[in-house]
């Protein structure tokens, strides 16, 4: 069964399985210890040290092991901000940023820290002079708890988690360092795949995101930068990550960590060529489909696209039936009912949301599949909640209102698409919604139709009106 969300966690790479079953022979005493046993320990621990620091390009003793990606994110975010607190407070986040850098700017925030978040644009990429402007607001800020009123910290992932877009980390690396600000990069998704651009002073990564174990993951500080970690400590990894270490998965996830990186020029250009296929073709076998993310800035093996008129929770349960494991960031598959924050940050449609992430030995046979089912799939889904077929006829009605409110997505869009044909050229229809994702998938729904959106105001009686003007 294809399984195509390795971005989400990537199965355990065979190098990373046959290391862990010698750590666990070798490495299970204590390396802080001086006896036989401990040394042993001790020059795996090294061993493994130096292999994951030479792939991220840094000092072995500038990085420490964690025990997940989004504990090195927190420890990362919160030493930085308390190493440059006489600068000031403000941290500088873009709005794709995954939920673990964004968790660590809300607790900042309720401790009385500044956030500003960066924009992004349809592809989810920053506009480095954007993200410039950005690093210098705040030298005016009152209140807040930092002594000085500047930007104490800035974050940028390398690459989207959720669409694959790659940032422009080497343009804002450069505008941090003109403005004296550090500059800490989530490289989850991107580092199995190559090296960081150089000029950060912080980054972080997760092991499962390239086949090593979970619970390992790492924290590259530069020398230089004031760092003051928070929480409690001792005197493992440098007071960064208090704790007995988990040296088996450390030795599995620096071994795996070597071993996709000699892997990946070539699996890379492979799987890039299975990806663009699917963007290519996708959009020809169903109708009413937007493939999101950078088509050529991105990583090879992530492929995200949208469905008009589609329940996001039943096509991925449709497609499991099928025997492809895909995700999705639709209100429709999130128990807070709310579109995800990376969709809505990139103004594009959430709904019938799939995320499909190749990982490395993928077949061109499970591409060929997967396109082959698709569209019967999302034709099923669509009959079941009576999506449209084709538009309604009669286009000479009155202006007409649309009470959709308690339903949830993609319902207040089908809605919108039944009645939508019998409006004259020139009336409006008005949505009454409650459903979050309507204000993103109406105005989706706009731009696929070549109908002008109006906006959006508050309903008397709950909810928003979002309003569509017929321009054909």
């Amino acid at each position: 069964m294809p399984y195509f969300d390795a971005a989400s966690a990537a199965p355990l790479h065979p190098v990373a399985r046959q290391a862990l079953l010698a750590a666990l022979d070798e490495g299970w005493a204590d390396p802080a210890r001086l006896y036989r046993e401990g040394r042993r320990a001790r020059r795996l621990l090294d061993a493994a040290r130096e292999a994951a620091a030479e792939a991220v390009g840094c000092r072995p003793d500038e990085l420490v092991f964690t025990p997940s990606g989004t504990r090195a994110v927190h420890s990362g975010v919160s030493g930085a901000l308390a190493g440059r607190r006489r600068v000031g407070d403000r941290l500088v986040v873009s709005a794709v940023e995954h939920s673990s850098v964004l968790h660590a700017g809300e607790a900042h925030a309720a401790a009385g820290g500044t956030v500003t978040e960066v924009p992004v644009g349809r592809t989810g990429a920053v506009d480095p002079e954007v993200f410039a402007a950005a690093l210098g607001e705040g030298t005016a800020r009152d209140g807040g708890t930092g002594l000085g009123g500047g930007t104490a910290l800035a974050c940028l992932q390398s690459a989207n988690h959720e669409v694959g877009t790659e940032q422009p980390v080497a343009e804002v690396a450069a505008a941090c360092r003109a403005a004296g600000v550090p500059l800490l990069v989530d490289a989850a998704q991107s580092l199995g795949w190559g090296p960081v651009p150089e000029g950060w002073s912080l980054l972080t990564a997760s092991a499962h995101k390239w086949g090593g174990p979970a619970g390992v993951g790492l924290l590259a500080v530069r020398k230089g930068v004031r760092f003051a970690p928070q929480g409690p400590s001792d005197e493992r990894e440098s007071g960064r990550a208090p704790g007995f270490e988990n040296l088996p998965a450390i030795v599995a996830a620096a071994a795996s960590l070597r071993a996709v990186r000699a892997e990946a020029a070539t699996e890379g250009a492979r799987l890039r060529g299975l990806v663009d296929r699917i963007r290519a073709r996708v959009p020809e076998l169903v109708p009413d489909v937007e493939v999101v993310g950078d088509p050529v800035r991105r990583l090879p093996h992530v492929v995200t696209f949208s469905c008009l008129y589609v329940d996001g929770e039943t096509l991925l349960s449709e497609l499991d039936r099928e025997g492809f494991s895909v995700s999705s960031g639709s209100s429709c598959t999130s128990s807070t009912l709310t579109p995800s924050h990376v969709l809505r940050a990139m103004g594009v449609l959430s709904e019938g949301n799939v995320r499909g992430t190749r990982q490395a030995g993928t077949e061109s046979a499970d591409v060929d599949r997967f396109l082959a089912v698709l569209p019967g799939v999302v034709a099923t889904v669509r009959d079941r909640l009576g999506a449209p077929a084709a538009p309604s006829p009669a286009p000479d009605g009155d202006d007409l209102v649309v009470d959709a409110r308690g339903k949830r997505c993609p319902i207040p869009v089908i809605e919108l698409a039944k009645v939508f044909g019998s409006v004259r050229v020139g009336g409006t229809v008005t949505v009454l919604s409650d459903d979050e994702a309507a204000r993103l998938d109406i105005p989706a729904w706009c731009e696929m139709r070549g109908q002008q959106y109006v906006g959006e105001s508050p309903a008397p009686e709950g909810g928003h009106a979002y309003v569509i003007r017929r321009t054909s």
